[in-house]
């Protein structure tokens, strides 16, 4: 059974990190390409973060730039994304994403909170 899981939502302090986690199963994520989005209350879901799997590279959304980086373990079957100087915007509920044509795959979410 093919499954994303996201874990490691929280509620932190603006300037404060976190450290999301999907593992994945039923599938070998090394040959998909990954992803981070995120949809706050009454918006739309948008990209937070992509990334290839050929190569890499990476495509960060400008809000995140140089605060979020994500990372995969092909060995593991996960994926991260690490979160640094959060601020009030952030908050949101997280995906996690993994794709090659014509699979699309998305996790259940997890709730990110940046408040005071």
């Amino acid at each position: 059974q093919v499954q994303l899981v996201e874990s490691g939502g929280n509620l932190v302090q603006p300037g404060g990190s976190l450290r999301l986690s999907c593992a994945a199963s039923g599938f070998t994520l090394g040959y998909y390409a990954i992803g981070w989005f995120r949809q706050a209350p009454g918006k739309e879901r948008e990209g937070v973060v992509c990334a290839r799997s050929s190569d890499g590279s990476t495509v960060y959304a400008d809000s995140v730039k140089g605060r979020f980086s994500i990372s995969r373990d092909n060995a593991k079957n996960m994926v991260y994304l690490q979160m640094n100087s959060l601020k009030p915007e952030d908050t949101a509920v997280y995906y996690c994403n993994a794709g090659i044509v014509p699979r699309d795959y998305w996790g259940q979410g997890t709730q990110v909170t940046v408040s005071a």
